[in-house]
């Protein structure tokens, strides 16, 4: 009721001179309209909120995003998913969903985890509820992990207090220092609460490119024996891609007790891009900028990048990283022969 005090402090003069009848009536609306205005359905479509307990994820939606934009990932959008679905809809989860994506640079983890950001919270990055740290801007310097360790357990602490469904996105993690990650460690396992709050609606997502030459090799030793890489399997990788970020010094995940415990819920392999998936990469970049796609262009952008293993030029080096920079190259040609 703050809002109809306010309200009627500024009617007091002329309520004075108003009948017990109107003064009444006067308090009675603006109860009325500071009510309607503090209405969830209003105020929030003004204020952006925390969603609600009823808060359910468009599964259809998100798929068909994925689908339209996410390219030669057949496993990470099965997985993902199937992850992020059934955690949405479980009313109530004994953990937060914690997932960590492996792959080279190019493949399509920051799209990914930017796009369950957007459905959990519709202004993505830009969202209060949303949080993105990135190694070496956040924690730069070794001789300073017990400080940041503090201050990570401090600031998800106070933001999952504030809305239960909060995303946490730690990109780099290859780059992160060793066990500066394992301060997370009580949020992400199955306590009910701690210290009074409860994690077990929140997200968690690492992005790595750790492990990427494991999956590397996989896929290539699939293409090998003339198996489809639609083939490849989730258990095909999934405990190849955990032992062998756990060992990796440089995983950020190296001997860490998330693993140990086994408090990740998925270890998601982001399998390298042929040259048929860059050019889908090149079509969608044309179709958002508006332009009609013309096969010439795409073409000619898919041919840039640089392949790998050498002599067979299977797999882009950089996935579909530099697309972006090398279409604007080929826009600006055109413009000039204009």
């Amino acid at each position: 009721m703050p809002r109809a005090a306010a309200l009627l402090w500024l009617l007091l003069p002329g309520l004075a001179a108003l009948e017990p009848l109107s003064v009444g009536l006067a308090i009675g609306v603006a109860s009325a309209l500071t009510g309607y205005l503090s209405h969830p359905s209003f105020y929030c479509s003004y204020v952006e909120c925390c969603p609600g307990a009823g808060h359910r994820l468009n599964a259809t939606a998100l798929r068909e995003q994925l689908d339209g934009r996410l390219f030669g990932q057949h496993l990470a959008k099965e997985v993902v998913l199937r992850a992020v679905t059934g955690f949405s809809n479980n009313p109530s989860p004994k953990k937060p969903l914690t997932l960590s994506l492996h792959g080279w640079a190019g493949t399509g983890k920051n799209f990914l985890s930017q796009l369950l950001a957007r459905h959990v919270h519709p202004a993505g990055l830009r969202s209060k509820f949303v949080h993105l740290f990135l190694a070496t801007l956040h924690f730069p310097h070794p001789q300073r992990v017990p400080l940041y360790q503090e201050q990570l357990q401090n600031w998800i602490r106070g933001n999952v207090s504030a809305c239960a469904h909060s995303v946490f996105i730690f990109d780099e993690m290859d780059k992160m220092h060793q066990g500066l990650i394992d301060a997370i460690k009580p949020f992400l396992d199955y306590y009910e609460q701690v210290d009074g709050v409860s994690y077990r609606k929140a997200i968690f997502i690492f992005l790595s490119n750790a492990g990427g030459d494991l999956i590397n090799k996989a896929a290539l030793d699939f293409w090998t024996s003339g198996k489809r890489r639609e083939d490849i399997q989730l258990k095909d990788l999934e405990p190849m891609l955990s032992v062998g970020v756990f060992n990796n010094k440089n995983s950020g995940l190296w001997h860490s007790s998330l693993i140990d415990r086994n408090l990740i819920d998925y270890f998601v392999p982001f399998l390298p891009l042929e040259h048929k998936h860059v050019k889908m990469c090149v079509r969608a970049e044309m179709t958002a900028r508006g332009h009609e796609v013309d096969e010439k262009v795409v073409e000619a952008v898919a041919d840039e990048m640089t392949y790998f293993p050498k002599e067979a030029r299977i797999y882009s080096d950089k996935g579909c990283k530099t697309v972006q920079a090398k279409l604007d190259i080929h826009e600006d040609i055109a413009k000039a022969m204009d």
